[in-house]
């Protein structure tokens, strides 16, 4: 038998550890000298002090290490979730990575145009209404004279914060012939009308989103930045892009001050 000062050596861990180990009952010492309440361990209590280590290093809390021992089908619960967690914080420091070093790229150039960002979108409720159009400037009198008159005619009340967006089913920027799905979020459904369609669009995980400003004339540009930064990223287009309309005609004069965001769908490769 080891006492605590020998054993803690021959593990590398405290003998403050080992004690309080003992107190929530975790890895009790073999014997316990009455007299003195020195604590003695043996070797063949080594493969269990190990693992409780191992599930540790794993980001096991020590609850759930002493659950785990004493439910064996726990570890393998356990570990799935840590596992998934793992997956996730690498997922997000990954996407932290790609993120710095575009950023640093974009501060190494003349102009820093440009500051991609991935998020979720979440799942929204909406009023839609999809036509093909000749070009972009069509949405200035599509959107407020059809879509808004119709909105407003079946009772249709907007989300908050509102979230106004276009999904292009054309997959990818054109500049004349547009087929063009026309987005409101708002709180409810409603029946269908010859104009409008009401639907849930489901969460979208990963996104690729970059600000745009200015008039839409120019969004190409933008459009061939967001592809190209996916796939210099190991990212790849999933579903149809959106344009959610931050500021626009309706509310800012001068054109300069447009604010459109592009959210594209993307997976990794």
């Amino acid at each position: 038998m080891y006492s605590i000062g020998v054993f803690s050596k021959i593990n590398k861990i405290t003998t403050k550890t080992l004690r309080h180990y003992d107190e929530i009952g975790l890895l009790k010492p073999e014997y316990v000298v009455d007299m003195t309440g020195y604590r003695y361990y043996t070797t063949h209590q080594l493969p269990k002090l190990h693992q409780i280590l191992a599930l540790k290093r794993m980001g096991l809390s020590l609850q759930q290490v002493k659950e785990a021992f004493q439910n064996p089908d726990a570890i393998d619960l356990f570990l799935k979730l840590k596992e998934q967690d793992v997956l996730n914080s690498i997922k997000a420091e990954e996407e932290k990575l790609l993120l710095i070093r575009s950023y640093l790229n974009l501060m190494r150039g003349e102009k820093m145009m440009y500051n991609p960002i991935i998020k979720e979108l979440p799942e929204v409720i909406v009023a839609s209404m999809r036509q093909v159009i000749p070009n972009y400037e069509a949405l200035n009198t599509l959107c407020p004279e059809v879509m808004g008159k119709e909105m407003k005619r079946v009772g249709c009340v907007c989300a908050v914060p509102e979230y106004c967006f276009n999904v292009y089913h054309d997959g990818e920027y054109r500049e004349t012939n547009i087929d063009v799905e026309i987005c409101e979020a708002v709180t409810e459904m409603k029946p269908n009308t010859d104009i409008l369609t009401f639907k849930t669009i489901p969460a979208v995980p990963t996104a690729l989103c970059i600000l745009h400003k200015g008039a839409y004339d120019t969004l190409g540009e933008t459009y061939s930045f967001a592809f190209k930064w996916a796939e210099e990223n190991n990212y790849e287009v999933c579903d149809h892009p959106r344009e959610s309309y931050i500021d626009g005609i309706w509310n800012k004069d001068n054109v300069d001050e447009w604010l459109t965001e592009l959210q594209i769908p993307i997976v990794q490769k």
